[in-house]
């Protein structure tokens, strides 16, 4: 039986490793004014973030239609039994919703499964990559879709953030508006839980907020998958890899950028961390 593995554009994840695993990618949309873009598509990360900044007004997002999943969906049904359809959480996005509403539209409940993965970023990403790991290997589909629900409940995210501005603005801030109108300086750490950002922590400094990233980590070890996720400081994002790294037993950290639907919300300086806990507690 042949699976095959779906996630959006906020999964972030590397385009070598959706090549290599056979990922397809449905885009989110990025709107300049009048302008839509696809995420990952039509802009480059480096040229969304020049323009975030250079921008007058704020981007907005938005979920991809219920037509860009079902074209995707047809075109893969041609050639597998079955699709896993894994997303950022509903609670953030909807474009769970529009995966649904385009299986339904193909009348595809039996072929096609749709997973809320309640978190996002490389949080998702590390998911959808052990589903198409598990795919590849030729698992069943009642399989992947249990390991990668199991796999998700597992899943936590960590950002730190240079300005809570962006994602104040974008109407995302969740819980997180609990550090607005915190000291300038302060550094605010924010997580995803229950699909739903929360503040964690205020770091005084930069530095200071990259050692607790650090800790963050090291407190949740032993991991089965780990990565880093930045929107401008890549020299930084790999530094951080490095120091993590020896917390992970197998494979190595998957370093991905924040795309230009997280990046409308994060801002530039963001900077964060995605980890599956070996077990629970």
């Amino acid at each position: 039986m042949k699976v095959k593995i779906v996630t959006d554009s906020t999964a972030d994840l590397p385009s070598n490793v959706c090549d290599e695993l056979g990922i397809d990618v449905v885009p989110l949309n990025v709107h300049f004014g009048e302008q839509v873009l696809k995420d990952g598509q039509d802009v480059s990360a480096e040229e969304f973030y020049h323009r975030l900044v250079s921008s007058p007004s704020l981007p907005t997002t938005s979920q991809p239609s219920v037509g860009a999943f079902a074209e995707v969906y047809s075109q893969l049904l041609e050639g597998c039994d079955s699709i896993i359809s894994i997303h950022i959480s509903s609670k953030l996005s909807g474009t769970c919703n529009s995966a649904i509403q385009a299986r339904k539209e193909l009348e595809a409940d039996d072929r096609i499964h749709v997973i809320d993965a309640l978190t996002s970023s490389l949080g998702l990403g590390l998911v959808a990559k052990r589903a198409a790991e598990l795919a590849n290997q030729s698992a069943e589909v009642g399989t992947i879709v249990e390991t990668v629900c199991a796999a998700a409940a597992r899943t936590e995210v960590f950002g730190l953030l240079e300005t809570l501005e962006y994602l104040q603005k974008g109407g995302r801030i969740g819980k997180a508006q609990a550090f607005v109108g915190s000291l300038l300086n302060i550094k605010p750490i924010l997580t995803v839980r229950d699909g739903v950002v929360h503040p964690l922590e205020r770091a005084r400094t930069r530095a200071k907020g990259i050692e607790r990233l650090k800790s963050i980590v090291a407190d949740r070890a032993p991991l089965d998958d780990l990565a880093v996720m930045f929107s401008t400081t890549e020299e930084e994002a790999y530094g951080l890899a490095k120091n993590i790294a020896p917390y992970l037993d197998q494979g190595s950290v998957t370093i991905g950028q924040f795309g230009p639907v997280l990046g409308t919300h994060l801002g530039p300086g963001a900077l964060g961390v995605a980890l599956i806990r070996s077990k629970i507690g």
